[in-house]
C-alpha cells in the first residue's frame, strides 16, 4: 500500500513523531496507521495514541438526571458557531430529557420518539438543521439508574465539550460530582485494572516486549521490567488508580472510600472523539467561491 503525505500528516499528529521517523513506520507497517504506532512505540518515540485524541467534530454533550435516571448524550454540528447557539441547545437539552423520559434502545429508536404535535425527535432535528443550515445529528447516548441509596455523579467542562456521567452506592452528592470532574478532565478507560479485557493487557505486553531499550537483557529481567511497566498502564488508564484531580496525594479510590462510597460506573463523553474531521483551507475555499 502506498504511503501518502496525508497518511504521513495523520501520523505524525497522533504521535509527534518527526516527518521521516512516521513515514518510514508506515512504510514498516504497509500502510496500517495503528501497526505504525505500535512500531513508534516499541522504538520508543511515540506514547500511546488514544482514540479519544482524534476530536473532529464540533457539538456538545449533555447530562440530565431526574429521580432515579440519567442520560448524557452527544449531538453534533457543523460548526461549533452553531453549536453555542439558542436553538441548538434548546435542542440538546430536549433531546436529552425525551431520552431520559423513553429509554430507548438505541439512536434508531431515539429518533423515532415522539416529540410534540406529532412530530417525532428527528423531525424537531430536521427542523433546527433547517433553521441553522448545518447538519446536526445524535450521535449518541447512554442511560442510567440508580437505586435510593446510591447517588449520580454528573459534570459538564467547557460548555459542553467534555461530560461524565458516573454511578455510585453512597450518597455524597459533592463527592460524586467531583469524581465525575477527575473522570471529565482525566479520561480513564475502566474503572478499575480488574475490568481491562485480557486482550488490552495482551497486547500492551508485546509492544512492551518489544522496546528496543530491552534487547540484550536476560529474559527474567524483561519480564520484571514489563511486568512493571504493564502495572504502570493499568494505574494509568483505571479511575481508582489514578491520582486525584482534586488532591494528588490521594488515589481516586482512597477519595471515595473516605466518603464511604463506591464506583458502579461510568460513561465519559468529548465531543468528536473519533470523528474524522474534514481539513479546509479558509483561503482556498473563499477563492474557490470568487472564481479565483
Amino acid at each position: 500500500m502506498a504511503v501518502t503525505a496525508k497518511m504521513v500528516k495523520e501520523l505524525r499528529d497522533k504521535t509527534s513523531v518527526g516527518m521521516m521517523d512516521a513515514k518510514k513506520a508506515l512504510v514498516e507497517a504497509e500502510g496500517d496507521m495503528e501497526k505504525a504506532i505500535d512500531l513508534l512505540r516499541e522504538k520508543g518515540m511515540a506514547k500511546a495514541a488514544k482514540k479519544g485524541d482524534r476530536v473532529a467534530a464540533e457539538g456538545m454533550t449533555y447530562v440530565t438526571e431526574e429521580g432515579n435516571k440519567a442520560a448524557i448524550i452527544e449531538l453534533n454540528s457543523e460548526t461549533d458557531f452553531v453549536a453555542g447557539n439558542k436553538e441548538f441547545n434548546d435542542l440538546l437539552a430536549t433531546v436529552a430529557k425525551t431520552i431520559l423520559a423513553a429509554e430507548p434502545a438505541d439512536v434508531e429508536a431515539a429518533l423515532a420518539l415522539p416529540v410534540e404535535d406529532g412530530r417525532t425527535l428527528n423531525d424537531l432535528i430536521i427542523n433546527v438543521s433547517q433553521i441553522t443550515g448545518e447538519k446536526i445529528t445524535l450521535r449518541r447516548f447512554e442511560t442510567a439508574t440508580k437505586s435510593d441509596d446510591e447517588v449520580f455523579g454528573c459534570y459538564s467542562h467547557m460548555g459542553g465539550s467534555i461530560s461524565a456521567l458516573a454511578v455510585f452506592s453512597g450518597s455524597d452528592a459533592d463527592a460524586a460530582r467531583d469524581v465525575a470532574m477527575h473522570i471529565a478532565a482525566i479520561a480513564p478507560q475502566y474503572v478499575s485494572d480488574q475490568d481491562v479485557p485480557a486482550e488490552v493487557v495482551a497486547k500492551e505486553k508485546e509492544v512492551q516486549l518489544a522496546s528496543e531499550d530491552l534487547n540484550g537483557k536476560p529474559d527474567n529481567i524483561k519480564e520484571k521490567m514489563v511486568e512493571g511497566r504493564i502495572k504502570k498502564f493499568l494505574a494509568e488508564i483505571s479511575l481508582l488508580d489514578q491520582p486525584f484531580v482534586k488532591n494528588g496525594d490521594q488515589t481516586v479510590a482512597q477519595f471515595v472510600e473516605a466518603n464511604n462510597m463506591t464506583v458502579k460506573s461510568f460513561v465519559r463523553y468529548q465531543v468528536g472523539e473519533g470523528i474524522e474531521k474534514q481539513n479546509t483551507n479558509l483561503a482556498d475555499e473563499v477563492a474557490k467561491q470568487i472564481g479565483q
